[in-house]
């Protein structure tokens, strides 16, 4: 059976290696990112499987319009993949970083909720599916210079949480991916030591076959998932003080 896969964020790195992983297995692909010239390499290769689509993930109405042009030509989406999201390091004491935070959370946020919106009706009526929301481990306790990132994946393991419990007994699955560090353009600049660092098509595979394996939770690599475990223990007083002193994301005025 030829599986059929919706993939945000496919411009660049995990959701780039997810787009080619199932486009290599024989799946029809639906692409979307705000980049579409970063596709070509999907259109030229796999021409009658990947659908190409243009869109920013906060554009609810670009979102609706992909999803229905997806919908009509290929059938709902056995697994709908949420994989968009910004990182900009951010201080609050700094009035003009108030846009970067309110573009982390519209995109990491709501960004997926927009993305899952237009398939749950079809999802439910066959009673099958799949949908992955790509948080991150940075969700496990907020990072210093890293407050509206660590927040903005916090706020999608709860809303994934939720989801999952609204569409129980539906049919639909609802899988939260908390990746550590991947090798990507997001992570390429980061000022300090990434540990664990995972290529970003080894990353693509890992979530694939969570999500194939049924898994509704799935943390990578394992070291990582021990570093989390760890984080979400420390009390406050010594979380604060660990981390006071850690390096911070630089600050941009864009993405």
């Amino acid at each position: 059976m030829n599986r059929r896969i919706f993939i945000s964020g496919a411009s660049s790195g995990i959701g780039f290696e997810l787009a080619r992983h199932y486009l290599e297995s024989g799946a029809t692909v639906g692409l979307l990112a705000r980049r579409p010239d970063k596709l070509s390499f999907f259109a030229e290769n796999w021409p009658e499987s990947a659908r190409i689509y243009s869109a920013d993930v906060r554009d609810l109405p670009a979102i609706q319009s992909a999803a229905r042009d997806f919908i009509s030509h290929c059938g709902c989406p056995d697994i709908v993949i949420a994989n968009a999201g910004i990182s900009i390091g951010n201080l609050t004491e700094f009035s003009e970083d108030i846009d970067s935070v309110q573009d982390i959370f519209d995109t990491n946020v709501i960004g997926m909720i927009k993305t899952f919106q237009p398939y749950i009706h079809g999802m439910k009526a066959a009673k099958s599916g799949k949908l992955v929301g790509i948080a991150s481990v940075a969700g496990f306790r907020g990072l210093p210079g890293a407050g509206a990132y660590s927040s903005s994946k916090a706020a999608a393991i709860n809303y994934l949480e939720s989801l999952r419990s609204e569409l129980y007994g539906s049919g639909v699955d609802v899988v939260t991916i908390c990746p550590g560090y991947v090798d990507t353009p997001m992570t390429a600049h980061n000022p300090y030591p990434m540990p664990f660092l995972v290529p970003a098509d080894r990353a693509a595979k890992k979530i694939a076959n969570a999500i194939s394996s049924g898994k509704l939770f799935y943390t990578f690599p394992w070291q990582m998932m021990i570093v989390g475990k760890i984080m979400v223990m420390l009390p406050k007083r010594l979380h604060a003080l660990v981390f006071s002193k850690a390096p911070h994301k630089p600050r941009r005025e864009s993405f």
